[in-house]
């Protein structure tokens, strides 16, 4: 096979396309490029289906190889070890809008694996791998029903930059990853400062125009290097079934039944149908259980969708825009240096924060050019907060999504390290779920934020929005709950302040959504966020002036660079001797920035003027009352400061001759003296005679 290379210049950068040159048993490969960021992605999906399986094997992987920045991986075994968080996140930006692309019945398994050969620190691979995705799914045998593609869309200057670098990145307003396809959008992943409903569609409109331009050029690939899709047959429902269930007209009952506003009731009350219908077909149809299932969970999606379309009546019996109950609390945990309590009908979440010295912050040991980060969010979704029962294990990919998606909502709102020099930790647990837990999560650690005492510049409030579309019938629902999301056809999560965005998440279940809808689905959003807001700030209006009596007390100073060895002493004997004598913690950055860290004040004040002896200039004319750390028959040596002598000869002890050093003072005195001179080589001479005639 010939090797093959495509080019295409997007946003005044080049990526290019190669291929037939590796991994060419994979069913689609490609090697992306953009500067010196270098992404291999295959494709490969099984010869048969699996069989009894009810939904799309699909599994998408990315594979950090810390060659690919220079690097040796930390630890004592000096190899990849588990995905870090950044790698998750990049296989989760590929798994959404591919996953709903895929014909219904699918089940062979398919393996996408994006593996990051180079970076450049300069440009992301995720964008890359995105389209490296789609690129391979389009070459490849396997049968894949539209084209997408991806672009990460930022604006400097009021000025839209496709695919920005990392230094545009620092100036943008915000950090916006869209997919689609020919028609729609599939997928947006945003992170920004707080803007405007208008700006983000705008950047959805300039990114969908991106996307267009990247089909286009996939597509001409596809006919020129593409496979012929191979014939996979598609797992289907026996007819029979469907029509002896139908035959039934249970949806009478069904909608009976997903009346109320309870969810655990609605569950029993929609179970004993189906259970009902499911006893009476078992002797005929034994074989087909997850059949009959299927069609079940089927007629209930359509009786959802018509309520909510025709009857513009929720499950639960609330409006289109209606919200659920609110309730916050702060204070929730006596101990912890800040919690929040946060229930929005029945999902419920706990956030809990600490705060901690800067040199607990997490050091970062991946491909990123980032080497540590001061805010950190994690999520946690334990089984019994559906009623269920799993193994507990590490974070899943959900947790880490949504944990990355309440960290991104609020970090636009934390102070920066010089204003507040603390490492902020919050742990989100899920308590109660039925529907958007990751927007509740965010409600609560705002709560947390403002009860810890940290100044917040704004709260954050996160609502998830869905779509019920059937042809031009379309309903937006705002707070969507377990079951519409379920049955629905959008999950759009908008985070931000009263002033604007600072996060958003959306993905589609359907072929795509156009920009209209979103108009009004960022609408909706916002009446629902600055309501939410209100009942936040009715509990807690602003941050506490106050840190909790258990937080650290820290004292933030700034001294020469050229005076830290003079805090850290040889082989650090002189800093862990203040940290032995004080109980205070001392971190030092290599700017000057000393930060003094303790649990009561005294503790800190004094290691701080410790630190500030040690630091302190001897200048000529004061006065020290200085202690005696050797003699010699030409004078005797006082330390004046800590870590800083200076000699007092013997002619300048007292008024009189003085026979030896010892006749006037032995080594543990303590001796008021002068600094007469500092000389050149930076020796410091002292006087006791000029301290008692007082010159």
């Amino acid at each position: 096979m010939n090797v093959v290379t495509k080019e295409l210049e997007l946003g005044g950068k080049t990526m290019s396309f190669q291929f037939n040159k590796v991994a060419r048993q994979a069913d689609g490969s490609v090697l992306v490029r953009c500067g010196d960021t270098i992404v291999l992605v295959t494709v490969v999906a099984s010869k048969e289906p699996i069989e009894g399986l009810d939904f799309l094997p699909l599994t998408v992987e990315v594979v950090e190889k810390m060659y690919a920045a220079g690097k040796i991986p930390g630890g004592f075994i000096k190899r990849e070890g588990r995905p870090s968080d950044r790698s998750v996140l990049t296989a989760r930006l590929i798994d959404r809008p591919v996953r709903p692309l895929f014909p219904e019945g699918f089940r062979n398994e398919i393996q996408i694996i994006a593996t990051i050969l180079s970076v450049d620190q300069l440009n992301s691979p995720d964008i890359l791998a995105l389209n490296g995705a789609s690129i391979a799914l389009a070459i490849s045998d396997i049968p894949f029903q539209k084209t997408i593609a991806a672009v990460r869309v930022g604006r400097v200057d009021g000025r839209w930059v496709i695919n920005p670098d990392s230094q545009e990145l620092g100036y943008s307003e915000l950090d916006l990853v869209v997919a689609g396809n020919i028609d729609s959008i599939i997928m947006v992943e945003a992170g920004a400062g707080g803007v405007d409903e208008k700006v983000i569609l705008e950047a959805l409109a300039e990114g969908h125009k991106a996307i267009k331009e990247l089909i286009g050029f996939i597509e001409g690939v596809k006919s020129e290097l593409g496979k012929a899709k191979r014939e996979i047959p598609l797992a289907e429902v026996d007819p029979k079934i469907d029509d002896a269930i139908r035959k039934r007209k249970i949806e009478q009952d069904l909608a009976k039944a997903l009346r109320g506003s309870d969810k655990l009731t609605r569950e029993k009350a929609v179970a004993d149908v189906k259970e009902k219908v499911m006893n009476e077909l078992l002797n005929e149809f034994s074989e087909d259980k997850k059949d009959i299932k299927k069609v079940l969970k089927k007629i209930e999606k359509e009786v959802v969708r018509k309520m909510i379309l025709n009857e513009k009546v929720r499950p639960d019996g609330r409006g289109l825009d209606e919200i659920r109950s609110i309730s916050c609390e702060v204070g929730f945990l006596p101990r912890a240096h800040g919690s929040g309590l946060f229930t929005r009908g029945q999902t419920q979440a706990l956030s809990v924060l600490t705060l901690g010295t800067i040199s607990e912050v997490q050091r970062l040991d991946g491909l990123e050019s980032e080497e540590s980060k001061r805010f950190l969010h994690h999520y946690n979704f334990p089984p019994f907060s559906t009623g269920e029962i799993w193994r507990l294990m590490s974070p899943k990919r959900r947790e880490i999504g949504h944990g990355a998606l309440a960290e991104k909502a609020l970090s636009s709102v934390i102070p920066d390290e010089a204003e507040f020099p603390y490492t902020i930790r919050i742990v989100s647990e899920v308590l109660e779920s039925n529907g958007s837990s990751s927007m509740a999560s965010i409600c609560g650690s705002t709560l947390a934020l403002m009860d810890a005492g940290v100044p917040i510049s704004a709260p954050v409030a996160g609502i998830a929005m869905g779509l019920v579309k059937e042809d031009d019938n379309v309903a937006v629902l705002a707070d969507i709950q377990g079951a519409e999301d379920a049955l629905g056809d959008m999950d759009f999560k908008v985070a931000g302040t009263s002033m604007g965005i600072t996060a958003l998440q959306m993905d589609m279940k359907v072929g795509g959504v156009d920009i209209n809808i979103l108009k009004e689905a960022l609408e909706q959003a916002k009446k629902g966020r600055l309501f939410i807001l209100d009942k936040m700030q009715s509990i807690i209006s602003e941050p506490r002036e106050k840190l909790s009596k258990f937080a650290p007390r820290i004292i933030t100073m700034k001294i020469n660079v050229d005076k830290i060895r003079n805090v850290i002493g040889p082989g650090g004997k002189t800093i862990r001797g203040i940290v032995d004598e004080t109980g205070a913690k001392i971190d030092i950055e290599d700017d000057g920035t000393i930060f003094i860290s303790s649990i009561d004040s005294e503790s800190g004040e004094k290691a701080q003027k410790i630190v500030e002896l040690l630091v302190k200039e001897v200048k000529v004319g004061e006065v020290y009352m200085g202690t005696v750390t050797k003699t010699m028959n030409f004078g005797a040596f006082v330390e004046i400061l800590p870590g800083k002598e200076g000699l007092v000869h013997i002619s300048k002890l007292a008024k009189t001759r003085v026979p030896t050093v010892e006749d006037v003072v032995n080594v543990g005195d303590k001796i008021l003296v002068k600094v007469v001179e500092v000389d050149k080589l930076g020796r410091t001479n002292l006087s006791a005679i000029d301290v008692e005639e007082g010159k």
